[in-house]
């Protein structure tokens, strides 16, 4: 497994408490452009709706192929693309990977026509999805979040003891702007707003959370499926590896709001 199978080191960046290097080993360089892959549809000349695929710390793209992510899309005969992005460790210890998948992926994507774009990332993907939907606001049509890394647990405690995100009295932005390169508690003030808060700025996309039950990060999970409808959290039995994901994404893919085809 190459996903997060390392014990991970956390310290604080700019954009938040993410995984390091030190002492971890293994992490590929970054390159620019990012490298991507399209996957396109075979139901409609040209789709207007894009899935963009971050993988795991330690994951490749392919890896969505080979754990039937992207075969699920045309099972549930989806009119969408495909897009599978190696966002590795890599950018996110050197802070590029919010440029990149602005620069490299979601721009070129509207130059191509696509109206209605999508983030499903997991593990340290669903944290750079969370992370792009903070920062550009209005951008994504919906976010897909599995097994999402979601910062060190010591803030998650913090919130879990004031009674969960709605009642969490954290600090908030003073509302000016909103943060191009966010740190994980300034993500926790933008989640709040699922939980009906509005202080912070920017739209929020629709969230779609899933994890195991005994996923390492379950804590944090269910910290923030308290701030979420109850239709947009799935759960499964297991951990933090790919049978769990593979199931959690069947379930949820026929309920997101994607056009299908014709006929």
């Amino acid at each position: 497994m190459k996903v997060l199978t390392k014990r991970l080191c956390l310290a604080a960046l700019g954009i938040g408490a993410v995984l390091l290097v030190a002492g971890c080993g293994g992490v590929r360089k970054s390159t620019v452009p990012l490298a991507t892959v399209l996957e396109t549809q075979r139901c409609t000349r040209q789709a207007d709706t894009l899935l963009v695929m971050l993988p795991g710390a330690y994951s490749t793209p392919d890896e969505f192929e080979r754990e039937g992510f992207v075969e699920a899309v045309r099972e549930n005969r989806l009119a969408v693309d495909t897009m599978l992005v190696d966002a590795h460790l890599g950018y996110y210890n050197d802070r590029t990977v919010l440029q990149r998948l602005d620069a490299d992926v979601i721009a070129p994507a509207r130059r191509q026509g696509y109206r209605q774009i999508w983030i499903v990332g997991i593990s340290l993907g669903g944290f750079g999805g969370l992370l792009y939907a903070q920062t550009h606001p209005g951008e994504l049509a919906g976010v897909v979040a599995i097994a999402p890394y979601l910062g060190e647990r010591t803030l998650s405690t913090d919130i879990a003891n004031a009674g969960g995100l709605a009642k969490w009295n954290g600090p908030l932005d003073s509302g000016a702007a909103t943060p191009r390169t966010p740190n994980e508690t300034q993500l926790w003030q933008w989640l709040r707003g699922y939980a009906g808060y509005t202080q912070t700025a920017g739209a929020r996309p629709p969230l779609y959370l899933g994890y195991g039950l005994d996923d390492r990060f379950a804590f944090s999970h269910r910290l923030l499926a308290g701030a979420l409808p109850a239709e947009r959290v799935f759960t499964t039995e297991g951990g933090h590896d790919w049978p769990e994901w593979r199931r959690l994404w069947q379930r949820m893919l026929p309920t997101l709001s994607l056009p299908g085809c014709p006929g």
